[in-house]
């Protein structure tokens, strides 16, 4: 690592659970199933509402119920059975096995079976797995351990694993967003040697066609007008080839139509690029409707990029703020201040602006309009307008850290410190 880069303003995650919240990020969206949940004992009943209501599990369909296994029994006497039962009960060895063949007396062959346990015990687990349920937990269980397990059940089956979704978010217009947007995905592609779908939601205004000096004829317009065709082949078509891992999903920069969309306009063609690559990185525009604000639900990682004035200060702040409340069992949204040192322009100091919204910046970038302008003319990253500048490490500081690469470790000392040291994760 260069020496610049080691020198970077950098930071890490420091809440109370974190390794909650971390164990919540290996968890991928849940497919659209039905679940039905039938609980013995109030923690679990109440941990499985929790996990009903988070954003992974926003296109299933869950119910939380009591009873345990006999009120499942007894509710399937009448009723169809669910892609999937979680059913939590204290028996053990025969009386388990006795009242779990009953329930499978009223399920249909395709339901799946979760048993929440009190009993760590080996032995029955091998006899439940064998005996055809999905999968045993023990109590006390926590929502990742429960949305980890429904994961690894159905989101294999359907279509394979997801990507990981990377939104940036501007604070105001012109704050630079889509600029580091496309240098991050272009710095994950050309790095780590990943394929990265590069997603241009400003379909007004997107620049990524002229940044990466290209010119499709089709992008993600067509897409978002014919929802119901979307899928791997319709991608495939729509993308414009950057590089060797890098592809655009282009947005018209046309004002021949509006785009007005209902807020999941843009799910289905950004989860049929998650399917085909393993980073999709979203531009989002500076605006505030529904369909902006599912997305940055949606994301596995949210970028909010800011300039250290006082509009800024105040929008990155209700963001923040926003983002948190509508995402609350993932990580904080990372923080980038950029056009740091702008001649002759009242600035408020990184420090002030990071203590007043509760996040530290993973990265300062000094106002260079010489080096972004040139790159933007010449249709280039700033990494290829000029490798050594340290705003290309910076790039590639960020790309580490929301793509997991990497950490960063504040020390903690008396006050605010905007000292940190950098981590690369082994």
């Amino acid at each position: 690592m260069s020496e610049n880069a080691s020198q970077m303003e950098q930071y890490v995650e420091s809440n109370d659970d974190g390794v909650a919240k971390g164990a919540m990020s290996e968890v991928r969206p849940i497919p659209r199933i039905t679940i039905q949940a039938f609980c013995e004992t109030d923690a679990v009943r109440q941990t499985l509402e929790m996990a009903a209501s988070d954003r992974r599990m926003s296109r299933a369909h869950v119910s939380v119920n009591t009873g345990g296994i006999i009120g499942a029994v007894d509710f399937y006497g009448a009723a169809p059975t669910p892609n999937l039962i979680i059913i939590e009960s204290s028996k053990t060895g025969d009386v388990l096995m006795n009242e779990l063949g009953q329930l499978a007396s009223v399920c249909d062959a395709t339901t799946k079976v979760v048993v929440i346990g009190h009993f760590n015990d080996i032995l029955m687990y091998r006899e439940l797995i064998s005996n055809g349920i999905s999968e045993y937990l023990v109590a006390p269980v926590s929502m990742a351990d429960i949305m980890l397990s429904i994961s690894n059940i159905f989101t294999s089956e359907e279509n394979g694993p997801l990507g990981r979704m990377i939104a940036f978010v501007g604070a105001k217009g012109g704050a630079g967003s889509s600029t580091i947007c496309h240098n991050v995905a272009w710095t994950i592609s050309s790095a780590y040697k990943n394929d990265v779908v590069l997603a241009d939601l400003d379909l007004a205004y997107g620049t990524a066609n002229m940044n990466l000096d290209q010119d499709p004829t089709q992008g993600i317009a067509d897409a978002v007008f014919s929802p119901d065709r979307v899928d791997d082949i319709l991608l495939d078509r729509l993308l414009a080839k950057c590089a060797e891992h890098l592809s655009l999903l282009a947005a018209p920069s046309t004002l021949e139509r509006t785009y007005d969309f209902d807020a999941h306009a843009f799910n289905s063609i950004l989860e049929v690029a998650q399917r085909g690559a393993p980073c999709v990185a979203v531009d989002i525009p500076n605006q505030w409707n529904g369909w902006t604000k599912q997305v940055l639900a949606a994301a596995d990682e949210v970028v909010v990029v800011a300039e250290p004035e006082l509009a800024n200060l105040r929008n990155a702040k209700n963001l923040v703020d926003t983002i948190i409340e509508i995402r609350p069992n993932d990580a904080r949204p990372k923080l980038v201040m950029n056009k740091v040192g702008v001649q002759k322009r009242p600035e408020i100091a990184v420090a002030d602006f990071a203590n007043a919204i509760g996040i530290e910046p993973m990265a300062v970038i000094p106002f260079d309009p010489a080096l972004f302008g040139t790159a933007s003319n010449n249709g280039q990253m700033v990494s290829e307008a000029d490798p050594k500048n340290p705003i290309s490490d910076m790039m590639t500081t960020i790309a580490q850290v929301v793509t997991g690469k990497a950490e960063v470790r504040i020390k903690k000392k008396s006050g605010f410190d905007l000292l940190k040291n950098f981590k690369l994760k082994k």
